[in-house]
């Protein structure tokens, strides 16, 4: 099935909870193939749209040479959907909409391209940050090359990770390739957030690229926020829909209960927002701030992850294939206090239900 054709084509139109799908190790970081299906398991059971994986939260290392993952857990989390999806699945009569990630230079990053089309997934999402000096015109050639592959999914990332400033014209260009089917918005930048919605409008292409919130720290804003723009077929309102978020690779449960909220309140546009909504992104980007670790430059970030699902019983250990990346100072005490203040944010108890299931 590709992207285009039904059903796949509306989880992106009706909005969906997409996790940034995590690395399971063992101690001696090798990969965990029982834990690796039973995280995957989890979010089919959550109820996730989709998933993306080969991406920042599944770490980029795994593309070394002595390493060499990249094949094994795209094929792992494919077979696992592929499993899932079957008559009496987890995700039966769902389709899940698969994403991998392409990083790297025009060689590298068609060349993972083909390989998740091989693999049966239905875009890549196409990170930029090895070309940090590219003008506009050769990452637009960049991007064209990638989409003769395989639809894509483009992705602004916030600068203080490695990503690169991108202009309102860039996006504007980016969308009105044929190929494009997403924008997932992650600068953390309110102003750099509105330059990729005026870019796809200016595209002529709103109705048919969806936007995904990756802004962590925005979450529920990005979700509810309704953006007026002008088109070239005159004014309408878009709107971000769903999101791919390191973020919903944990309390995934929850998340899918988050975003059901929101979007019923578009079935009635006479109700306001409830202002108890406007709680929850407050205490969301709390937490989030606790597992993402941005008063370190965001070091912990996938180990903040890694932890709350090693409390939960999904991991056997924060391990990352970095043997020097782990929690940082005070970065655990900060989880506790999250995880205490905002209980109605987790989902542990759904998980304990159902772990002994995901890990056979």
């Amino acid at each position: 099935m590709t992207v285009t054709e039904k059903p796949v084509a509306s989880v992106l139109q009706r909005g969906a909870v997409i996790p940034a799908h995590p690395l399971a190790l063992t101690a001696e970081r090798r990969l965990d193939e029982r834990r690796q299906r039973a995280l995957t398991r989890y979010y089919l059971a959550a109820g996730a749209g989709g998933i993306a994986v080969g991406v920042h939260t599944t770490q980029f290392a795994i593309r070394r040479p002595d390493i060499g993952l990249l094949r094994p857990v795209l094929e792992l989390v494919a077979e696992a959907i592929d499993h899932e999806e079957r008559p009496g699945g987890l995700a039966e009569g769902r389709a899940t909409f698969r994403i991998a990630g392409s990083i790297g230079r025009t060689h590298q990053a068609v060349a993972e391209a083909r390989l998740a089309a091989d693999l049966g997934y239905h875009a890549v999402l196409l990170g930029l940050g090895a070309l940090p000096d590219a003008s506009d015109d050769d990452l637009i050639e960049h991007c064209s090359a990638v989409a003769e592959v395989i639809p894509i999914v483009g992705f602004y990332l916030q600068r203080a990770v490695g990503g690169r400033p991108l202009s309102r014209a860039f996006w504007t260009r980016f969308a009105a390739i044929p190929q494009v089917v997403a924008i997932k918005v992650a600068p953390f930048d309110r102003y750099a957030t509105l330059d990729v919605v005026h870019g796809l409008a200016a595209s002529g292409r709103s109705a048919e690229v969806a936007l995904l919130t990756g802004n962590d720290d925005s979450i529920v804003h990005d979700l509810l926020a309704k953006y007026p723009v002008s088109t070239p077929s005159g004014p309408t309102t878009l709107r971000i829909r769903s999101g791919l978020l390191g973020q919903w690779a944990v309390w995934t449960r929850q998340a899918v209960a988050l975003l059901s909220r929101v979007r019923a309140l578009d079935d009635d546009p006479g109700t306001g927002v409830p202002v108890d909504l406007l709680d929850v992104a407050v205490r969301l980007t709390d937490a989030n701030a606790a597992l993402f670790d941005p008063t370190h430059g965001f070091a912990g970030s996938i180990a903040g992850i890694h932890e709350v699902l090693r409390r939960q019983g999904l991991l056997a250990g924060i391990w990352c294939l970095d043997p020097d990346e782990g929690l940082s100072p005070g970065q655990a005490a900060e989880i506790d206090r999250v995880c205490a203040a905002y209980p109605e944010l987790t989902d542990d108890d759904f998980v304990a239900e159902h772990l002994d299931e995901w890990l056979r």
